[in-house]
């Protein structure tokens, strides 16, 4: 743990090459959730400096143009919203990463092309070889920031790695050097290595040693931010530029006003009433039912509906209820019906 006597504080904004991040609090790109219609319902409360996409397949968007088919409904919106955005994409292949990171740079205006190095889920790491598996090949690592780098000039390139392949091979250290050295404008640590999953306690040492290693860069830290004042204890404990909240905003898009007030030093806002909060999944509901359409939709927000219900009295029943929804009056009698009347945990 460092010591924070001789930290600025508030923490102040967090740069990005020329991007500035203000608060420096990042919502973190999560594959199936962080989609339009979730960024717009964070953004509506606001308190995120910088929202993300889902995690796109380089590959897959590749293909989609070559064969002028639709683009990835994960790239859904992310020509016409508002601005700071980050699209974080994924591959093991320099070319194809530097071929996407172009057009979205060029063609699309992102403001930050982010790398996935961190994604441990199989599908990904031992049948594509892509995301934390990666981390194992610095060399191949360096390649590909090298060339999206180049590519996407002057749209900055960052990376999200985790500590390492497994709790016996903790390489962040040299991953972050090499990293930096490839052109990276930021790089984003989970604390825990890709053998965890999602198990166990991020490790927030780790992570704050690895400023240390970074001449230039500013380091991002993400792991187990639940609350405001664990995104304060972060600024004021370990050695950060910036933080990155992922799983807990997921039924509670809030979360980011909360941590932005109390970093401001002002009292940090309750929750919303439970009517509001119920409000606000019927607003996200309608969101993505616009795009998606009725039936689609309303099997999409199945899983959002029951992040909203997570840690509430009740949250079982009404979930085992919603997951069968298919139709929106389905969805909003067992909302009626069943959604959580207070945030009491059973």
């Amino acid at each position: 743990m460092s010591s924070s006597d001789s930290r600025p504080w508030p923490p102040p904004p967090l740069r990005i090459g020329d991007l500035v991040v203000d608060p420096p609090i990042l919502q973190a790109p999560m594959a199936g959730f962080t989609n339009a219609a979730f960024r717009q319902v964070v953004r509506d409360y606001g308190g995120a400096g910088l929202l993300a996409t889902e995690m796109v397949n380089a590959r897959g968007f590749v293909w989609l143009d070559e064969n002028t088919a639709e683009h990835p409904d994960r790239l859904w919106g992310v020509a016409e919203e508002a601005r700071p955005l980050a699209v974080q994409i994924w591959d093991n292949d320099p070319d194809t990463m530097a071929k996407v990171g172009l057009r979205l740079a060029e063609e699309y205006q992102v403001s930050v092309v982010d790398i996935n190095f961190g994604c441990p889920v199989r599908q990904v790491t031992q049948k594509a070889h892509s995301g934390s598996y990666l981390l194992r090949e610095p060399e191949r690592m360096f390649k590909i920031i090298s060339q999206l780098v180049k590519a996407c000039a002057p749209t900055p390139v960052t990376a999200k790695i985790r500590l390492g392949c497994t709790r016996d091979n903790v390489n962040c250290n040299e991953v972050a050097r090499v990293v930096e050295e490839a052109g990276a404008a930021a790089l984003t640590v989970h604390g825990r290595t890709a053998q965890d999953m999602f198990t166990g306690n991020a490790d927030w040492d780790r992570i704050s040693e690895i400023k240390s290693h970074l001449r230039n860069i500013p380091l991002i830290g993400n792991g187990d931010l639940d609350s405001a004042e664990k995104v304060v204890a972060a600024f004021k404990n370990y050695n950060v530029d910036g933080v990155m909240i992922a799983r807990a905003c997921l039924g509670r898009p809030w979360l980011f006003a909360q941590a932005a007030a109390a970093l401001r030093g002002d009292p940090i806002p309750p929750d919303p009433t439970m009517q509001q909060q119920r409000e606000c999944m019927l607003n996200h509901y309608r969101l993505v039912v616009d795009r998606f359409g009725e039936e689609k939709g309303t099997v999409l927000m199945r899983k959002y509906a029951c992040c909203y219900a997570q840690g509430k009295r009740g949250a079982r029943h009404f979930r085992s209820h919603v997951a069968k929804v298919t139709t929106r009056d389905d969805f909003y009698r067992v909302v009626d019906e069943h959604f959580p009347i207070n945030a009491q945990v059973d």
